[in-house]
């Protein structure tokens, strides 16, 4: 126990000590705005799209578990359907995983062994660095969208392993920046064992066409070997699918530990999760209003010489210390907007910054509101 309490301390005096908030009521009795959700397309709220499902549903969503693993009896005609759904939209097999975290700690490490190489950008996702970790790949972690660093890796190491793997996010959840798809692509494409992992968990409903993320708006979809999609952001759901091949998709099923061992989703969830992907396609609307107010305030702080690192939805302003970006955010959460202080580990070390994350369902007037708020604190 002397461990654990002088590790407490130690995190207390750096200022990075964390806790489990009532969110429902600091946001209902303050009448925030809430800047922290990644309810991306405002569809948690969406009490009329509910209110659609609901008049939808039928009685067989009334278990309210699946008491089972997919492999045992939990593979309910939900799971069939929405399977056969994101084939249909991608034009390749998916498979339904729990969560994102249950999809990149098991896929990776079913994937890769020891004699696979992963190539990883340093800014990708925990849950893709253990389930790196879990694998038992030689793994290098090469500079955030550096390119020109991840050739020199390939091109010393391709012949020393069956297969390379390169391990990305589209949108980065952290910075809010992109990855360049297209140079990946062509990068994966100059060897015949590399492959490409793109996780779209901040793409996925708020970019390309039909919702379905940059792999669709850059028109990648099928030069990428693993895509992989959450649900429980802008699709306003749970679990998660990733995109591949017969093949892989077969062998998952067969070797996925977090897919074999765990309690499959119930249908009620997976039925949700299907009539939001059914109907991506009919929020354009909202994806423009996302896209203008996230404009609005990047232009903003590029105009304050406040350096960004993207220019996307999710938008981060560097403070620096962890103690100075908790002070900063209270103020503005005192103005009305409900914004969080992201600081170490899951940040590197004097990058403590505000993650502003935006949803369509902001109203314009508020970010403009927010702008003038910016402009005295930050």
């Amino acid at each position: 126990m002397n461990h654990i309490i002088n590790k407490l301390e130690e995190i207390k005096r750096s200022g990075n000590l964390r806790v489990l908030k009532d969110i429902d009521t600091i946001l209902s009795s303050s009448n925030m705005i809430n800047l922290a959700s990644n309810d991306y397309l405002g569809l948690n709220d969406d009490i009329d799209l509910a209110n659609e499902f609901w008049n939808k549903a039928n009685n067989d969503h009334s278990r309210l578990s699946a008491v089972s693993s997919r492999l045992l009896t939990g593979n309910h005609n939900e799971y069939i359907a929405i399977e056969s759904l994101l084939e249909k939209l991608y034009n390749k097999p998916a498979l339904f995983f729990g969560s994102g975290y249950h999809a990149n700690s098991g896929v990776i490490p079913a994937l890769c062994d020891k004699n696979t190489l992963i190539l990883a950008d340093k800014l990708s996702h925990a849950s893709m660095i253990d389930g790196i970790r879990l694998s038992e790949a030689k793994n290098i972690r090469f500079r955030h969208n550096d390119y020109d660093q991840l050739e020199k890796l390939i091109r010393h190491n391709h012949n020393q392993y069956s297969s390379i793997v390169i391990i990305t996010e589209s949108i980065f959840s952290m910075d809010g920046d992109e990855a360049d798809l297209e140079r990946l692509v062509k990068i994966k494409k100059s060897y015949d064992n590399v492959f490409l992992y793109v996780d779209e968990a901040h793409a996925v409903g708020v970019r390309g066409k039909k919702g379905l993320g940059c792999c669709e708006e850059k028109e990648l979809i099928a030069d990428i070997d693993i895509i992989l999609c959450t649900c429980g952001k802008a699709l306003a759901s749970t679990g998660a699918y990733i995109i591949c091949n017969d093949y892989v998709k077969e062998y998952l099923i067969n070797t996925c530990r977090t897919l074999i061992f765990t309690t499959a989703l119930p249908a009620i969830n997976i039925a949700w999760t299907r009539y939001i992907i059914e109907n991506l396609s009919k929020f354009e609307d909202k994806r423009s209003s996302l896209y203008e107010i996230s404009k609005l305030i990047n232009d903003f702080l590029r105009s304050k010489n406040i350096s960004l690192l993207g220019s996307s939805h999710i938008i981060p302003i560097v403070i620096g210390e962890s103690e100075k970006a908790v002070m900063v955010a209270e103020k503005i959460q005192q103005e009305g907007f409900f914004v969080l202080p992201v600081r170490p580990p899951t940040v590197p070390k004097g990058t403590a910054r505000l993650r502003i994350s935006l949803s369509a369902s902001h109203k314009k007037e508020d970010i403009i509101r927010l702008i003038s708020i910016l402009e005295k604190y930050v």
